[in-house]
């Protein structure tokens, strides 16, 4: 019988690979088509492939826990010609395709690249306490450090040996060869997606201001509610709200441009297994807090089995993180590489407050908001105002 062979989809723009989880059918069951035959991980979330036709399963060429580029033959179908020619597939008939190379070491200071193969790449390596990091690379390193897939940030734990303690080719071989000593890790594709994010984000001067803000209106207007929001949902509307006002804090400098927004479209961060990913509320200033809380309550759920739709990330202008849910109550996070804003929220606790019209102390359960910014954007003054607007509209939640 002719065969049609599954191919790795391409599942979102800026996805190059994807890592096999597990076989959803076997060889030798029937599939109708756009049944999903296999589920795969990238860096953005857990996905389906579908089968291109209807058929019998013959064969997969993948293994489980290995990543393959976008392209890749996954296994091949059985099918009847009549099927494949109504589809316009092209069947493969009697043909023996080559196995889809794998490899499972990490690093390798004298493996060779294969045209098929995805090797996941190490990050955050030990770091000895007299290493000055890399300050320069030649051309000849840079060109080791492409092979291996590693950026100048993975080698800071590089003590170098030549003039004026530069790093030099020996000293980064000896490096290599000393980690291959040691026991690794492979780091998952969502851990090297946060890394390559944040690496990206540290390239611009970024800056944190803060603020307090009492927080016991926002629990009052809590109980009141019905699904209740969540704490993380209140500053998000809030910001959207401040933003609506005026979007420019939230432009990116582009050149010697500004681009400004489009639309307050927010994200929040969700700790996921092995990384954090930012769901998004399109229009999060024209829809009222009360709609916006089953949206919002979908979005982190799918978030959290890594299960986004693809429409349901990216195309943000700032982002909401609420690591009080940790018990921290100050913290700087960095803006995605993509946005100029991160709001943050810390954990709330009962403080006192002076009260100027009972001339005395009250205690107030209060949080700490911090916004972190690109500086190129935005000085403190700007920050600031926005922030004291977002803290304002938290004291005052049925304007929310």
């Amino acid at each position: 019988m002719p065969q049609v062979p599954i191919i790795m989809p391409q599942l979102g723009e800026s996805i190059a690979e994807a890592t096999v989880v597990r076989f959803l059918v076997q060889p030798g069951d029937f599939v109708e088509a756009d049944q999903d035959v296999l589920e795969v991980e990238t860096n953005k979330a857990t996905m389906n492939v579908s089968s291109p036709c209807r058929g019998r399963v013959a064969r997969w060429l993948v293994q489980p826990d290995c990543s393959y580029p976008v392209g890749a033959v996954l296994g091949y179908l059985e099918v009847a010609a009549e099927e494949a020619a109504r589809l316009g597939l092209t069947p493969q008939s009697g043909a023996s395709a080559p196995e889809v190379a794998t490899t499972t070491s990490p690093i390798s200071a004298t493996a060779a690249p294969t045209n098929n193969s995805v090797k996941p790449t190490v990050r955050g390596l030990p770091v000895p306490a007299d290493a000055a990091g890399v300050s320069y690379i030649s051309p000849r390193m840079k060109a080791r450090m492409n092979e291996l897939g590693l950026h100048s940030a993975d080698l800071a734990g590089i003590a170098g040996s030549g003039a004026g303690g530069r790093v030099t080719i020996q000293d980064f071989e000896k490096f290599l060869a000393d980690l291959e000593k040691r026991r690794l890790a492979p780091a998952s594709s969502m851990r090297v997606a946060v890394a390559d994010a944040m690496r990206r984000s540290w390239t611009r001067p970024l800056a944190t201001v803060g603020l307090p803000v009492r927080m016991d209106a926002v629990m009052e207007h809590r109980k009141r509610c019905e699904p209740r929001p969540g704490p993380t949902l209140y500053a998000l509307r809030a910001l959207a709200l401040a933003l609506s006002e005026n979007s420019a804090p939230a432009g990116r400098l582009v050149g010697n441009k500004i681009v400004l927004p489009e639309a307050i479209h927010v994200g929040f961060a969700v700790e996921a297994e092995d990384g954090v990913l930012v769901p998004v509320i399109r229009d999060a200033d024209k829809k009222s807090l009360r709609e916006l809380v089953g949206p919002y309550a979908e979005l982190l759920e799918l978030a959290r089995q890594r299960r986004l739709p693809r429409e349901a990330t990216g195309g943000s202008i700032a982002t909401v993180t609420n690591y009080g849910t940790f018990g921290l109550t100050w913290a700087t996070p960095i803006p995605l590489p993509e946005q100029t804003l991160v709001l943050g929220l810390g954990a709330a606790r009962r403080v006192p407050f002076w009260d100027a019209a009972q001339n005395q102390f009250i205690p107030v359960m209060e949080a700490q908001l911090t916004l972190s910014f690109d500086h190129r954007v935005l000085d403190g003054g700007a920050a600031g105002r926005l922030l004291a607007r977002v803290a304002a509209l938290l004291e005052n939640p049925d304007q929310l």
